[in-house]
């Protein structure tokens, strides 16, 4: 089966007709779908028209959020409620065109887990379409996944990707980086991208900071969650090996006779040397509770997370 996830906020005219694309794009390839529509604490009609669409389709679910928390905990809420082992992601407000989904379904059937569309010709101001392209270059050299299009709505995965999955902030942004660093393999596809008809563009520039701020969060959990003494330890190393040469260098001074009690360069130095020793300790601590955890998550467990495939 293909679960296709659809949040929405305020897209009371857009659904009726999303579905029917839906239908249009799904019903010849000869497998079951569903529509899992997510309302996002909507303020209009959209629950209203979710309910018709329910009560005239089989296929058609519905989970309604006490209020508007965000599109990453209303995907959260749909990949609870998806039963397919296929599950496909689309905006509500028609910019993403459904017709590609089979495209994206038979990437999947290539071999990958997760594949990802990429708006190459975005219908979108100048002033939207700016700030993404910057956005998804910086991810692509943080993260190590280069993809162009990160924000784009549109995508498709492999059930598997998302267990174990916690969706929350701007995190939905960068689930392929986060199904990249867990070894699932990502692809990206070039798909059609419409101009919007309905409703409003709810992005503005404080989305871009918060996605900044996660993908922070994302790469570090990511690269340094099982060896955190890499990151802390490295840079507690550089800086205590300033601090060393600064204070060697006074030292050297010192002893010939020149005074250093009057130089901001001692201060430095000794600040630099504390504070790589407080990194290093960090590091350690850090090591000690990740080891601690994975000992109580099991060794198998931790071990079979990993695992791709086995022939016997």
């Amino acid at each position: 089966m293909i679960s296709v996830v659809v949040p929405v906020h305020n897209e009371e005219r857009s659904v009726a007709l999303l579905l029917d694309e839906l239908g249009s794009a799904l019903d010849g390839i000869g497998r079951p779908w569903e529509a899992v529509f997510v309302d996002d604490g909507s303020t209009d009609g959209t629950f209203s028209a979710l309910t018709r669409l329910h009560d005239a389709a089989d296929n058609v679910r519905i989970v309604r959020l006490r209020r508007n928390f965000g599109k990453a905990a209303a995907l959260q809420a749909g990949f609870e409620e998806a039963r397919g082992d296929v599950v496909v992601t689309i905006d509500g407000d028609l910019q993403d065109d459904p017709a590609e989904i089979p495209r994206l379904l038979a990437k999947l059937d290539e071999g990958f887990d997760l594949v990802s569309g990429w708006k190459a010709k975005r219908r979108d101001p100048l002033s939207r379409r700016i700030p993404s392209r910057i956005f998804n270059s910086v991810s692509g050299r943080m993260s190590g996944l280069r993809l162009h299009d990160l924000n784009c709505g549109l995508k498709a995965y492999r059930a598997e990707v998302l267990h174990g999955l916690r969706l929350y902030g701007e995190l939905h942004r960068f689930v392929p980086v986060l199904a990249h660093y867990r070894g699932f393999r990502v692809a990206e596809v070039p798909v059609n991208h419409r101009p919007r008809e309905h409703g409003r563009s709810r992005y503005g520039m404080e989305r871009y900071v918060r996605g900044f701020l996660d993908l922070l969060t994302v790469t570090f959990m990511g690269r340094y969650r099982h060896r955190p003494l890499h990151l802390f330890g490295g840079l507690g190393l550089v800086l205590s090996l300033l601090g060393g040469v600064v204070l060697v260098y006074l030292a050297a001074l010192k002893l010939a006779g020149q005074a250093i009690g009057h130089r901001p360069l001692l201060t430095l130095g000794v600040l630099l040397v504390v504070v790589g020793i407080q990194l290093l300790s960090l590091g350690l601590l850090s090591e000690l509770i990740t080891s601690h955890h994975e000992e109580q998550a099991g060794d198998k467990r931790a071990v079979g997370q990993h695992v791709d495939e086995i022939l016997r």
